[in-house]
């Protein structure tokens, strides 16, 4: 087949998505006090992955492949952080109740995963605002909070860090995926 323009416009028939049109919300089940403006701060995410592990079985000298089970992989987000360190002091508050930094104990009343694990969503949008995906993070917890980096010659830059989060699984929870027209 030829190269042809027309062709591959035709095939992206809205445009394509766009990597910077997205909302992450998330609900701390410890701190509450940043949820409202996590969506604001959050500066970079990623729709989320998983793998169906293969299962190598030999036969007459070859391998046969059979699907095993599937895994999530932990899940980053980059925060922009205000001088209240708002959320940063959010998920310390979080990530301590799981297991204190002085203690070593967990803060509920009881150990049950319940207690400490909560859902985000990323909102993939259209470039009309249409949200066109919805993943929920289902079970998830902060399992890094990353340093902060201090540098007297970055003076125009604004202070970051980034928090992993371990979950059980995703699923797509919204969206009005394959139904926009032009």
């Amino acid at each position: 087949m030829a190269f042809n323009i027309n062709e591959f416009q035709g095939a992206m028939k809205l445009g394509g998505a766009r990597n910077s049109l997205f909302q992450v919300t998330i609900s701390n089940p410890v701190s509450g006090i940043a949820d409202a403006v996590f969506p604001f701060m959050c500066r970079t995410a990623s729709l989320p992955s998983s793998t169906v592990a293969k299962i190598p079985v030999k036969y007459f000298g070859r391998d046969v492949n059979f699907a095993g089970n599937r895994t999530f992989d932990d899940w980053q987000v980059t925060i922009l952080n205000d001088e209240d360190f708002l959320i940063r002091h959010a998920i310390e508050q979080w990530s301590n109740s799981i297991n204190s930094m002085k203690t070593n104990l967990r803060d509920f009343e009881s150990s049950s995963p319940v207690l400490y694990k909560a859902d985000a969503q990323v909102t993939q949008f259209s470039k009309t605002g249409v949200p066109v995906r919805v993943y929920n993070m289902v079970g998830m917890f902060p399992i890094l909070v990353s340093e902060i980096a201090l540098d007297w010659s970055n003076a125009d830059t604004i202070e970051e860090f980034t928090v992993t989060f371990a979950y059980d699984y995703w699923q797509v929870t919204g969206g009005v995926t394959g139904t926009i027209t032009n």
